[in-house]
């Protein structure tokens, strides 16, 4: 793991869906850290505030800065109401749709507020058994009927991952909810953070069959038509329920729009689109990345600074900042890796220095 130039440690993802590895950094969990790396740690995490005012405070020193940063695409940064960074220098653009990959679980842990306050859930503690019993095989592991909302919003299912070294297996298999479902369970439901898509496309499924309609039709009618942005139809499973934590796209202004909500509490030009208790629930720490240390809420990470992020392979972020006033959005080559040690790492200095010294 690399702790970046200013103190953080940062998640990367080897790509699922063409290597079959894991969707974060490693499969090794977060090392010690000897006191002196924690208080270097501590130290720089104190200083990045200053530190990124020192180094860049224009927009035009962000555009110097990802001149030679050969894999980000495109980069949206806006300040309040205004948009004081659109930069496209490789890629599609700002206006065609980007593979945003993992961020996809960001936006599921949105759509699960949303079923919660429409009353299609009655809440969080709400039971896979109590909501979509129909969904669970006849040999799944013992126990699994007692999964909440909770447990798989917050990736704490205690089942093995469906990532990693299992996530070829499992993409190939003609069910993916019964596959998922069948997984041993290595952990307390409710307990440590297990990052796994087979959860979030777990998730998913009973927000299908509890509200009776697709994922895309809630990501369509929850937030691309308030927001004004554009979800394609994206993968499906082999029983039809689309890809619950992966595969979605949006175009950058889209992505951005969807930050400039998790800033706003919910809110997107005067309407309240997600109920603010619900942003309130997702950006608390519950559990805790083993990986990175970022704290998790409801699909979203947290950074010490005040970031809110959704993050996805090869460079994928929605992120905002509701205490500075910011929202951003960056695309990347969704092709390519992004180790916490290169891009990832650059792209978190990137935030928490010159992004965040705008404000």
């Amino acid at each position: 793991m690399s702790s970046g130039l200013f103190g953080w440690k940062v998640e990367c993802a080897y790509d699922p869906d063409r290597q079959g590895l894991l969707d974060m950094s490693s499969d090794r969990p977060l090392p010690m850290l000897t006191r002196r790396a924690f208080s270097v740690t501590l130290l720089g995490a104190a200083a990045a505030p200053f530190v990124g005012r020192a180094f860049a405070q224009t927009a035009s020193d962000i555009r110097s800065r990802i001149a030679d940063m050969s894999q980000l695409h495109a980069i949206l940064v806006q300040r309040g109401d205004e948009v004081i960074v659109a930069e496209a220098p490789r890629g599609p653009g700002l206006d065609r749709v980007a593979n945003i990959k993992s961020c996809s679980k960001s936006i599921i842990g949105l759509l699960t507020g949303n079923a919660i306050a429409d009353g299609a859930i009655p809440s969080v503690k709400a039971t896979i058994g109590d909501i979509a019993p129909s969904i669970i095989p006849a040999d799944a592991t013992p126990g699994v009927e007692d999964l909440t909302i909770e447990d798989l919003v917050t990736l704490r299912a205690g089942l093995e991952s469906t990532s990693g070294r299992n996530y070829g297996t499992w993409v190939n298999s003609d069910n993916w909810v019964s596959f998922a479902l069948r997984r041993p369970m290595v952990a307390s439901p409710g307990g440590r953070m297990i990052y796994s898509t087979g959860t979030t496309h777990i998730l998913g499924a009973v927000l299908t069959v509890a509200t009776g309609k697709s994922l895309l039709a809630q990501a369509r009618a929850v937030l691309g038509q308030p927001l004004g942005i554009e979800i394609p139809a994206w993968t499906r499973d082999p029983q039809g329920y689309y890809f619950g934590g992966n595969q979605m796209a949006m175009t950058p202004r889209g992505m951005l729009r969807i930050a400039t909500l998790m800033r706003d509490q919910g809110r997107f030009d005067g309407d309240q689109i997600i109920p603010a208790n619900w942003i309130d629930q997702s950006t608390q720490a519950h559990t805790r990345s083993p990986y990175s240390g970022l704290a998790y809420g409801y699909g979203w990470f947290l950074s010490r600074s005040g970031f809110i992020i959704a993050r996805g392979y090869g460079g994928q972020i929605i992120a905002a900042h509701p205490e500075r006033g910011l929202a951003v959005a960056i695309t990347s080559d969704p092709t390519s890796p992004a180790r916490s040690g290169g891009y990832f790492g650059q792209l978190m200095d990137l935030l928490e220095g010159p992004v965040l010294s705008l404000a």
